[in-house]
């Protein structure tokens, strides 16, 4: 299936790493050009050559603090003409109400919630005069399934899924579509940094986090996701915006899941 990507240009944030390194992998199989952005220069060095070393795309790096509204603003104007906005940067640590504590949650929200909000509001007017655009906010079931162990971050993600589907439900009267995905328990390092969390609150050794990662269903994998977010973005979705989709492997039916 010819997704229609080819010369198309896509900013992904967080892009270092993890889902986000996956998204520019797979927009770069697609035949998108690049702009990645996240806070470490030697890490989207490397990111930007492994892209490099395998497809014939161009790849501009971008090491920026999206916790800062004006850094996102800066690189929305450097990036005023891309076709695609993937929203990934930002880890909201885990940990109760009390564990978590209001700098910490602050510092979470400014990056991952409001870094969303600015980067999209910024890019948004450019999308519209250029006729159109997709804005596709990567997020996690934490936010359709709330629990107390990752409260901060239940409710950031909740309430970027109300974001992406309030901004989604008109956009298209702007050619912008604005859709969402949901990750479960994905295999990344913020897969294990959480984990370590709860091992230390259930088991009492972080070194035991290991004993956590579910089987039924096992945990995704960051190219799974990818390849939701490149479907997303491309024109065979041309008709869903103000949408989010699960991609859990059905975990969110499984009582079993932690």
């Amino acid at each position: 299936m010819d997704l229609n990507l080819r010369g198309k240009l896509a900013l992904v944030t967080g892009a270092s790493k993890g889902i986000g390194l996956a998204c520019a992998r797979q927009l770069a199989e697609e035949g998108c050009h690049l702009h990645i952005a996240s806070r470490t220069k030697a890490d989207l060095e490397r990111a930007r050559d492994a892209i490099l070393a395998r497809h014939n795309v161009s790849v501009t790096i971008h090491a920026v603090d999206l916790s800062n509204g004006d850094a996102a603003r800066s690189l929305a104007s450097a990036c005023s003409d891309i076709d695609i906005l993937v929203n990934n940067a930002g880890a909201i640590p885990a940990g109760d109400l009390q564990a978590v504590d209001e700098a910490r949650w602050r510092q979470a929200w400014d990056l991952k919630v409001f870094g969303y909000v600015n980067l999209s509001r910024a890019v948004y007017p450019a999308m519209k005069a250029r006729g159109g655009g997709v804005i596709v906010n990567v997020l996690g079931t934490a936010g359709e399934r709330p629990t107390w162990g990752y409260i901060a971050g239940s409710a950031g993600n909740a309430s970027l899924m109300a974001f992406t589907r309030g901004m989604g439900g008109s956009s298209l009267a702007d050619g912008i579509r604005v859709v969402g995905c949901n990750p479960g328990l994905i295999r990344t390092e913020r897969m294990e940094t959480m984990l370590r969390t709860t091992a230390r609150e259930k088991l009492g050794d972080p070194a035991r986090w290991q004993e956590l990662i579910p089987t039924h269903p096992p945990a995704g994998t960051p190219e799974q996701c990818a390849d939701l977010v490149t479907f997303l973005a491309s024109d065979r979705a041309s008709h869903i915006t103000g949408t989010i989709v699960t991609i859990d492997g059905g975990a969110a039916h499984y009582a079993g899941v932690l």
